[in-house]
Order: C-alpha cells, then sequence, then structure tokens
C-alpha cells in the first residue's frame, strides 16, 4: 500500500483486502472503504475533468456532496456513469474508468478549453450560436452548424446502450415517526420516538449508523463516539417498533408527508443474490418526520482552489479518521472558522505534517488554538490563500489579508504542501424541508440558511437546525423526538460529550479577490467572474443566476457551491446575502437510479386483483400479465409454443368455430335514478335516452376539450336503471369522471352511480358456433336471433346460477358476454366450457383478443391516448347533432379538424416481418431508414385471417393515404421496412360474420 494509508486507526477492516480496478490499473483497499478514500490511499490525486475546461481535478469531498471525482462503473457488462467515488463501496471486482476525458486522463486534448476561456463564460451558449454563418454555409444557423460537435462534447460519463439485467423494486411504507439521518441526533430522536410506542422509520444514506460521530473522535457517554453509536443502533434494532434503513437515502419531501427514499440494496456486493434487487424505492407516508440531515462544509473561493490536493476540511478529517486514509504528507489549513483546527489535529495524530494554518480571521478561540498546538503549528490569523501551483499541488500562495475589507496586502509567499484543505463554514443541509415549502431564513452569526417555518408535519433536530456541536444535537434529537410523539421536552440527562469548546460561527468571508481562475460550483466551471458576469447582464435574481451559470445545478443542487454563489452576488449587487435570497432546493437531493423510478412494484405494494376464473387460467398453463389493476391470461401456451404461435392459434380458433375469453375485469358502473338517462345523453357523445329497455348501444365519451376520452358498451336493464361498462384500464377515471359531473356541474340530477366492477363475472363466447354453445346450456330463455338480436339483452340461467347475456362483439365474430355473479364465475365457466366441447372451445386471452380486434379495426386505449378525436378515429358517426354533450362546444376547434392531424388507418407489412408498437412511419426513409415521421403504428399483430403482419397507426392524411406505400422506421429495436396503408377494417369490413 502506499504511504498515503496510516499505519492505524478507522475503522476499515484491514484483515479484509480488495482488489479493484480504476482506469484499467489494479489497485487494493480494505473492506469499508469508498472508492475515493481507497485510491487516495493508493496515491491517486487525479480522478476527472471538469465540465468545461476539462481541467484536473481531484477528490473534494467524502460524501453525497462531491462535485469532482464522477466516475462509471462497469458491471455486468452495464455502464453507469456520474456516481460520485465518495459513495462507492469498494468490494471484490469492482471496475471503474474516470470520465470527460480523451485520450487519457494524464493527458486530454481538450484541455485545450482553458485557452479559450473568456469564449465559455456564463451564458456563452445563448450568445455564441444565435448568429448565421458566413462563408460556403451562408444561411445556416450557426447553432445547427455546431449542434454534432457540441453534442459529441457535452455532458460528463458516457451512458451504456446495454439492457440492465439486475432488479429494481418499490415499496410503500407507513410510520408514526419518520427519521432522517442516523447522527446523534438522529438516534436520539428515534430512541425518544420508538420508547414512545411509535412506529418508526429511521433512515441512513451511510453504511452505518452514527454519522459524523464516527470520524469526529470525540467521546459520548464515556465512550468512543462510534461506540455509542454502535449501542444505540442495537438498541434500536431489538425493538419491535423500529425499521432501520441504510444505505438509503431520503430524496424527496411531498404533500401529505409523502417522502421518497432509494435504497441501494446490493450495490456494496460483488453479485446480487437471486431474487434481491439492486435498489428498492419506497414512498413512506410518516405521520411526524424529523429532519435531522446534518450540515455540509463549503468550501472558500479563491485561484486555484480546484487543483488536484484542495479537499474540504471535514472530508480530510473523515478520511484520516474513518478510514485511515491521509490525503497528503505536507498539509496545509485554510479556514474561516473553528472546525478546520480539529481537522488539523486529527491529520496530526494520524501522521500527516501540518505546514500551515492560515486563517482569514485576526483573533480566534482559545480552544482552536490549542488544537493548533496539538497539530505542532501556530496559525497564520488575518492571513489568505491566494492561489495554488502545480498540476497536482505542491504549494501554496499565502498574503495578508483584512477580513473586514476583503483586502490583500504585502507579497504573497509560498508554503510547500501536496494537500490543502479548506473550510468556509458549514450549511445545514435543508433541501427536504425547503421541498416541503417555505423559504430558508438566513443567520448572520452561522452565516447560513436555516431551514424556513414548517407547513408541513416536521420538526428538526441536530446541524440541520444550525446546533452544530454534539452536544446541542443530542439535545435537539431528544426533543425533536418528544416533539414528534406529542410529548413536551424531557429533562432527562444526556450523555456527556467530550469535546472542545470550538466556536461554531465563521468570519463572514467567502472570497479572496486576487488574479486567477476561482471556482465556485466546481461541477460546472462556474467562477467567480461569472457570477459578476451574470450580475452585469442584469441575470441577478437568483433563480436566473442559477439557470445562467449553472450554478447549483445537476447532481450537485449547490450543495458545496449554493451560499458561495449568493454571497458573491450580493456582494456585486451591493446587499446583504438575506436580501438576495436563496434558490429553492428541487429533489431529488442526489442522484437515483431510472431503473429505480420504474421498478416493478413490490407485492406489499397493492394487492393482486383476481378475476373469479383466475385458478382456473392457472392450472391451464395460462401466461398471466397485469392489465390495469387486474392479472389476465396473456397467452394459454402448449408446450413448445412461442407466444405468437399460441395467440394466432386461439385466434384462429375463434373465426373457425368458438373460443372464449374472460372478460370481468371490464369496469363496470350501475347508473341508476330518475335522470339516468338524460346524464347518459350528456356524457355520450350518442344519444342514450331513446335506447329501449333490454339493447345495449355502443358509446364514445370526450373530455371537455373534445379529445376522446373512452368508448364501452352502456345496457339498459329498467326504465331508470343502465350498466355502464369501460375499458379495463379507464374504469377508475370513468367513475371519477361520472361523479365529477353529477357533484359539481349537474348537482339537479336525481342519479346514482356505483362501481360494480367487482360484483361481475364475464365470459365472452365467440365464433361461429357461439350461439350452439349457449343453446347447450343456458335455461330459462331462447337465444335464437328473433329473441336475442345483435345488441340485445336476455336473461336465463346456466348450471342453475342466474346469468344475464348481451348479444355483442368486440372480434367481429357472432359474440355474447355472458355475466353472472362473481360467486358463479368459475361454475358459470365451466360450464360453457363443457357445453363448448363437442365444437373445439378454445380459451384465448388478451394477445388472441388484441389480434381479432386489429383485424376489425377497434379502437382501444392504444388509440383513444389522449391526443385522437372521435374524427380521428373516423367515430364521428357518433356525435350526435341533437343534443350537446361534454366536448361537444370544442370539438370543432380549427386544430381538431385539420385534414392534417394524424388519423387512423391501417399497415401491412411487406416484408412479412413483425411490427412494433410505436414505430414511426415515413413517407420517404434515407439509406439508415430515417426520415420525417409522419405518424406512428399504435398497435400491432400477426393476423391468422390474413396470413401478415399487421397494425393500427395514425397517420397524417388518414383515408387520402389508403393504397399508398411508405416505410417503417423504428430505429430503437433496429427495425426498417416497407409497408402498405390500407383501411384500418382489415378483416369482414361489411360485418356479415357478426350477425351469424
Amino acid at each position: 500500500m502506499s504511504a498515503r494509508r496510516a499505519t492505524g486507526g478507522g475503522l476499515i477492516d484491514r484483515s479484509q483486502p480488495i482488489r479493484f480496478t480504476f482506469d484499467g490499473k489494479t489497485y487494493t483497499g480494505y473492506a469499508g472503504d469508498t472508492l475515493a478514500s481507497a485510491l487516495l490511499a493508493n496515491g491517486v490525486t487525479l480522478v476527472g475533468r471538469s465540465f468545461k475546461y476539462h481541467r484536473p481535478r481531484g477528490i473534494f469531498t467524502a460524501g453525497i456532496d462531491e462535485p469532482n471525482a464522477l466516475v462509471t462503473v462497469l458491471k455486468d457488462g452495464v455502464r453507469e456513469p456520474n456516481i460520485p467515488a465518495t459513495g462507492i463501496e469498494i468490494y471484490d471486482g469492482l471496475t471503474a474508468e474516470s470520465q470527460n476525458r480523451f485520450p487519457s486522463l494524464e493527458f486530454d486534448l481538450a484541455a485545450v478549453n482553458q485557452l479559450a476561456g473568456p469564449l465559455f463564460s456564463a451564458g456563452f451558449y445563448y450568445k455564441t450560436f444565435m448568429g448565421p454563418v458566413i462563408g460556403p454555409l451562408k444561411g445556416t444557423r450557426f447553432w445547427m452548424f455546431c449542434e454534432h460537435f457540441i453534442r459529441r462534447a457535452a455532458g460528463l460519463g458516457r451512458a451504456g446502450y446495454e439492457k440492465d439485467p439486475v432488479r429494481y423494486e418499490k415499496m410503500n411504507a407507513f410510520c408514526d415517526v419518520l427519521v432522517v439521518g442516523a447522527g446523534p441526533a438522529g438516534l436520539m430522536a428515534a430512541t425518544e420516538a420508538a420508547k414512545a410506542g411509535k412506529r418508526v422509520i429511521l433512515a441512513e444514506q451511510d453504511p452505518r449508523l452514527g454519522g459524523s460521530a464516527n470520524w469526529s473522535g470525540e467521546e459520548i457517554g464515556g465512550k468512543k463516539a462510534t461506540e455509542w453509536a454502535e449501542v444505540k443502533a442495537a438498541e434500536l434494532t431489538a425493538l419491535d417498533n423500529v425499521q432501520i434503513l441504510t444505505r438509503t437515502t431520503v430524496w424527496g419531501y411531498y404533500d401529505g408527508n409523502n417522502l421518497a427514499a432509494i435504497e441501494r440494496v446490493t450495490d456494496h456486493l460483488p453479485a446480487a443474490p437471486i431474487g434481491v434487487p439492486r435498489h428498492r424505492h419506497w414512498s413512506i407516508r410518516a405521520g411526524t418526520v424529523v429532519l435531522a440531515t446534518g450540515a455540509l462544509e463549503r468550501p472558500l473561493v479563491f485561484p486555484g482552489n480546484d487543483r488536484p490536493g484542495v479537499m474540504l476540511a471535514g472530508a480530510a478529517e473523515r478520511y484520516a479518521r474513518e478510514f485511515g486514509v491521509l490525503p497528503g504528507e505536507k498539509i496545509a489549513v485554510f479556514t474561516n472558522n473553528d472546525s478546520a483546527y480539529r481537522a488539523a489535529a486529527a491529520l496530526k495524530e494520524a501522521g500527516a505534517a501540518i505546514v500551515a494554518i492560515i486563517d482569514v480571521r485576526p483573533e480566534i478561540s482559545p480552544a482552536a488554538r490549542a488544537l493548533a498546538e496539538q497539530a505542532g503549528i501556530a496559525p497564520l490569523t488575518g492571513h489568505a490563500v491566494t492561489d495554488t501551483v502545480g498540476k497536482r499541488l505542491t504549494k501554496v500562495m499565502v498574503q495578508h489579508f483584512d477580513a473586514a475589507t476583503g483586502r490583500l496586502s504585502g507579497d504573497p509567499r509560498p508554503i510547500e504542501a501536496d494537500c490543502l484543505v479548506v473550510s468556509g463554514g458549514w450549511s445545514p443541509a435543508i433541501h427536504l424541508a425547503s421541498q416541503a415549502g417555505g423559504a430558508p431564513v438566513w443567520d448572520g452569526k452561522l452565516q447560513a440558511f436555516l431551514p424556513p417555518e414548517p407547513n408541513q408535519k416536521w420538526v428538526g433536530a441536530g446541524a440541520f437546525t444550525g446546533a452544530l456541536t454534539t452536544a446541542e444535537a443530542l439535545s435537539t434529537g431528544r426533543d425533536a423526538g418528544l416533539k414528534a410523539t406529542g410529548k413536551k421536552a424531557s429533562r432527562v440527562k444526556l450523555p456527556e460529550v467530550a469535546a472542545p469548546a470550538l466556536d461554531p460561527f465563521p468570519a463572514a468571508v467567502f472570497e479572496i479577490k486576487a488574479k486567477g481562475k476561482a471556482f465556485v460550483d466546481l461541477q460546472h466551471d462556474v467562477t467567480a467572474d461569472d457570477v459578476r458576469l451574470a450580475h452585469r447582464e442584469g441575470f441577478v435574481s437568483v433563480e436566473h443566476l442559477k439557470r445562467y451559470t449553472t450554478l447549483g445545478m445537476a447532481t450537485d443542487q449547490g450543495k458545496t457551491s449554493n451560499v458561495p454563489g449568493l454571497a458573491i452576488m450580493a456582494d456585486a449587487r451591493g446587499l446583504p446575502i438575506e436580501k438576495v435570497g436563496t434558490t429553492r432546493f428541487r429533489p431529488p437531493f442526489s442522484p437515483i437510479s431510472i431503473g429505480s423510478l420504474a421498478a416493478e412494484r413490490h407485492w406489499r405494494f397493492k394487492p393482486d386483483r383476481l378475476t373469479p376464473m383466475h385458478d382456473w387460467h392457472v392450472k391451464r398453463r395460462a401466461r398471466m400479465m397485469e392489465a390495469g389493476l387486474w392479472h389476465r391470461p396473456m397467452i394459454y401456451g402448449e408446450p413448445g409454443e412461442t407466444v405468437e404461435q399460441a395467440y394466432a392459434r386461439e385466434a384462429a380458433a375463434v373465426r373457425r368455430s368458438v373460443g372464449i375469453c374472460d372478460v370481468s375485469t371490464l369496469g363496470k358502473i350501475a347508473v341508476k335514478g330518475p335522470d339516468a338517462a338524460g346524464f347518459l345523453d350528456h356524457v355520450y357523445t350518442n344519444v342514450f335516452s331513446t335506447l329501449p329497455v333490454g339493447k345495449a348501444r355502443y358509446g364514445l365519451m370526450l373530455r371537455e376539450d373534445g379529445i376522446a376520452f373512452d368508448d364501452g358498451t352502456t345496457w339498459r336493464l329498467g326504465e331508470h336503471e343502465f350498466l355502464m361498462t369501460t375499458t379495463t384500464a379507464n374504469a377508475g377515471k370513468v367513475m371519477q369522471h361520472l361523479e365529477y359531473y353529477l357533484d359539481v356541474v349537474w348537482p339537479q340530477l336525481k342519479v346514482h352511480v356505483t362501481s360494480v366492477t367487482d360484483q361481475w363475472a364475464g365470459a365472452a363466447v365467440a365464433g361461429p358456433n357461439a350461439r350452439k354453445v349457449l343453446q347447450a346450456c343456458v335455461t330459462g330463455t331462447a337465444v335464437d336471433n328473433e329473441t336475442l338480436p345483435h345488441m340485445g339483452i336476455v336473461h336465463g340461467e346456466i348450471a342453475g346460477a342466474p346469468v344475464m347475456i348481451c348479444r355483442l362483439s368486440f372480434s367481429g365474430e357472432l359474440a355474447y358476454e355472458v355475466y353472472c355473479g362473481a360467486g358463479h364465475g368459475r361454475h358459470v365457466w365451466e360450464a360453457l366450457m363443457a357445453a363448448g366441447e363437442p365444437f373445439g372451445i378454445t380459451p384465448y386471452g388478451l394477445e388472441a383478443l388484441g389480434a381479432l380486434r386489429i383485424e376489425k379495426g377497434h379502437v382501444t386505449g392504444a388509440e383513444i391516448d389522449g391526443r385522437t378525436t372521435a374524427r380521428d378515429l373516423y367515430l364521428d358517426w357518433m356525435l350526435s347533432k341533437k343534443k350537446p354533450f361534454i366536448g361537444s362546444a370544442l370539438m370543432d376547434r380549427e386544430g381538431q379538424i385539420d385534414w392534417s392531424r394524424l388519423r387512423l388507418v391501417g399497415v401491412i407489412s411487406l416484408d412479412g416481418r413483425p411490427l412494433g408498437g410505436g414505430a414511426h412511419i415515413v413517407e420517404k426513409a434515407d439509406g439508415n431508414g430515417l426520415g420525417t415521421s409522419i405518424g406512428h403504428v399504435t398497435a400491432s399483430c400477426y393476423s391468422p385471417a390474413l396470413q401478415k403482419y399487421i397494425g393500427l397507426a395514425l397517420v397524417r392524411g388518414g383515408k387520402a393515404r389508403h393504397g399508398t406505400r411508405a416505410f417503417l422506421s423504428d430505429p430503437l429495436r433496429k427495425r426498417f421496412g416497407q409497408v402498405e396503408i390500407v383501411s384500418h377494417h382489415f378483416f369482414d369490413p361489411e360485418g356479415k360474420r357478426l350477425h351469424g
């Protein structure tokens, strides 16, 4: 190991060496190391290149606030970029690489950008690319010329294209008290809440509890802080009403005390155990939240403050105490507050040489002076660092400094150092409180923004509230825990803390104005001059400053740069910082994986909704899939069949003889009352008040803006009683739609609506022999053509169970929907199957149902997608001219009757290959299969009736394009080919089969 690893100390396990790779070179660390600490221990100080100027950058922090050391991790063939090395726990086989450099980290050609520094000042992209190109490309916008090159150069890490093989998971949780942060304050709050019998969730982003107590070197209650934290953690773990989530970052605070968190379940393991997700996304609803998120150290702004070897003082202390790593051998300290003196003493104790302590203040506290003596050096008070030297730090330049005026005097003198640790004070991590609502409050003593007054049920504790000492953290944590349980503050004696009485108030100095580039935001290469340029150009609002300069954007969210940037703007405006204000912090607090947001929902998140026939389907080899809120059969696969082969067989059986499909999941709403018929006339585009009792009618609903909302059939069961059916996925939305209009728009109507979806089981029997099946098992009514015409309704029995039968079809075949009470569902289904055996009845799933409907050109949610109108879908025959209805006032707006709108057509594959939903349709394709889109495929299948791959599509011009050819362009799936545009009625367009 390098000499940078201290000979002892730290919480790492030196008996467990771990090998890992960075930029192709193999290194060794220990269990408990982060990638950052292990690289430092191996003498690696250059870890990345900056965003704009490609300046060399080193490790700057030790935690989630790291702006420089963003790396790409390669695992299982997947590239994941932009991960802070400070948050990666090393494991055997870890492979990481640096980013934003070419051809190598040591020699980056793009570093030439530094020579064009003025061209890349704040807002350069707004000003540089607006004008026209001169010369051969005259008339072309400069942006159009440069865009290709800029997009190739932009960004930091490069994402991969490989499919992520790991699982992600979502969870819901409910608790009385959620404690965010498990430092001393959080542990005390969780303990008090748990003792009161409350259900407590304690979330901590680090692998172990204790927070800064793990590396503070303090004693709490006569024990080392790490031991005290371990005891508290063991006490909480033993309680049944406490759930501890380590490696869990709470990243968002939303209305109703709903907080979002991500748990990194297996990132620290070489491979995830079978069935265990990589990340688990938590949605936590809490009665009360205790925010004990601590504070983040700020840098000082001075020329050369971004050089590898410069890091925060608190980070250097943590590396020494927690990881047994010396960030340098000759270390200089630069500060405006007392906390850096504790870091100096810790580094000296770990074996480093402290070559200077430079303090901008003319006087320091006795406790700080005592720590300086421990570090073995007298502090240079009233001095400042004005520059740094070396590709990797070799020396710092120091000059006399007047903190009252901000002026430098005398000649700068060099001090040799390979590491400079800096501290500009501490900013409470108020991000979550800001997300919850309210404006942060400036504290002049701490020179920091404190959390706003709560407008949701949260209480603060520890450094989050500005209580920066461990003794204060314990006290505020206890009080917060009691307040969260509704109790008054206790006088129970707190454990004593052995720590020097350091002055927590920093000098109001954030910037040293000297010649050279002084960086405010290291992640985005924002300099102090950029902030002043924004001021000169009128971008003085903090929100405008953020967007014009990119200060505090992306993964950083202003963790280290926010207050220094605001201070420089305040100085430029001649205002105090509190008058300038601060930006609104937005979720996420730190980057989260897209996989966790799109994760499968854990079984505890919601109940499984199963139809009464579910077990029958499973026993018949049905492959189930989620549809809306339900589990439905996708196919009934025979051994060796593919999905396509199975649904083609099932659909062909329906066309040939007879099939049966479970339609219990369709939305079913009972509409009753004297005004029910008139209400339906308002809701539907067509007329329902004229519908005879015992008949059904197909209906279409629009939104108020004239866009199609849902379709389905409604059955008139009595003079004032209707049964409305909706699509499976839209059942809840339609119910809300109806209730809204009855409660708000037409409260005078005497109508009652009730969701009865779960009360009815349903089976669709379809095919040329469908009537014969019913005749074989239905009693109490005839089902011949006269008794049960198309859209007619009859009541009878099947195997002794009462049933209601409506003759309607979604497949285009002679078909019936048989409804019975949910308790009789399987009994009736099995009776129908038995009656259909002589005719070879075949159960069919959603895939076959989809193929049948595509062949007939029936629309579903894929076409009624929130953008289409009735005319787009050629359903304008359903728009009544005799009555107003929801959407009728706006459906004829110019934009909604324009000829160029996307309209429904059919497409046939001309190369014999499948069509993909979402694929673009282009008139002309270039050599790569790309072109100008004229529409897209909404649904596709293999048609057993046509023996071709077909699809429905929304295409500009609609019917006018029938008989023409176009191209399918699907670059994501690398599918290109020619198609023919035809009518969406592929099969039996006259509807002869429908009538048997």
